[in-house]
């Protein structure tokens, strides 16, 4: 396992860790993880003549924060200027959940940067909330309004806190004030726009029990980006990946080889 180190891009100071030589793989995580839930299959790779370079994204693992809260649009931007900090020209990609996210928006605005793309479990469509979470929202929304009209602040910062509370994702309630407004941003843009844009050849590798994002978003953005395939490891979950990482190194080593 190569030994991770820090570097600093965009001003940010984040943890990086290059294994293997070969030909170059940009490997970006999901949400809440790190570069550590990437090694298993980064071992893999390297073992068969890949140099896979990986990051904790701003805000995730030992990376500082952004400044402001990130868009997808900003982690892409982010990535790149990763890419044109080792030199790299292009690379292929892999992405998990969030980095499925980030994958989709640099294949579709950058294609010359990404050779292929591999994206397990990746997120990017958005699900419209029900009927009675929509209505609830809407009511908090009128309340807090009402009293920030009103002058009384400081009572629609309490209200703000114990919606949170009570009906913020496990996610929203554990980030800063600056990575929560990030994954609000995160999870409100829907990608299909962009992964209809994509060029890169492209392998979806699915858990039949994801729960997270289910195998039917796998199976619409296979019907959705021009050029990929969709495979599904039976019986993997959220991370469909780590469950087979054998099974997924060969099918990423085909991917590549064949670019």
């Amino acid at each position: 396992m190569a030994a991770a180190e820090r570097t600093r891009i965009k001003g940010i100071s984040i943890r990086q860790s290059i294994q293997g030589e070969g030909q170059p793989v940009l490997m970006v995580h999901g949400w809440g993880a790190s570069i550590d839930l990437l090694q298993p299959l980064a071992q893999r790779l390297s073992r068969r003549g890949f140099r896979c370079y990986m990051l904790d994204l701003p805000g995730f693992g030992e990376s500082d924060e952004p400044p402001a809260p990130y868009t997808v649009s900003d982690y892409a931007a982010f990535c790149l200027a990763y890419l044109d900090h080792h030199g790299l020209r292009a690379a292929h990609y892999f992405g998990h959940s969030l980095g499925g996210r980030i994958g989709l928006a640099l294949a579709a605005e950058n294609s010359e940067r990404i050779k292929s793309m591999a994206l397990s479990n990746s997120a990017g469509i958005r699900i419209k909330p029900p009927l009675h979470s929509r209505l609830r929202l809407n009511l908090y929304r009128g309340l807090r309004a009402g009293l920030e009209a009103a002058g009384a602040n400081a009572a629609a910062q309490l209200l703000r806190a114990k919606y949170n509370r009570r009906y913020g994702s496990p996610d929203f309630q554990a980030a800063s004030p600056v990575m929560r407004q990030t994954l609000i941003k995160v999870v409100n843009q829907d990608l299909l726009e962009y992964a209809a844009r994509v060029a890169a050849p492209t392998i979806l590798i699915w858990g039949d029990q994801d729960a997270e994002t289910p195998l039917w978003m796998g199976q619409k953005l296979e019907k959705t980006i021009p050029d990929a395939a969709l495979i599904v490891h039976e019986g993997a979950g959220h991370y469909a990946y780590l469950d087979f990482p054998d099974k997924t190194a060969s099918i990423l080593q085909a991917l590549f080889r064949s670019d």
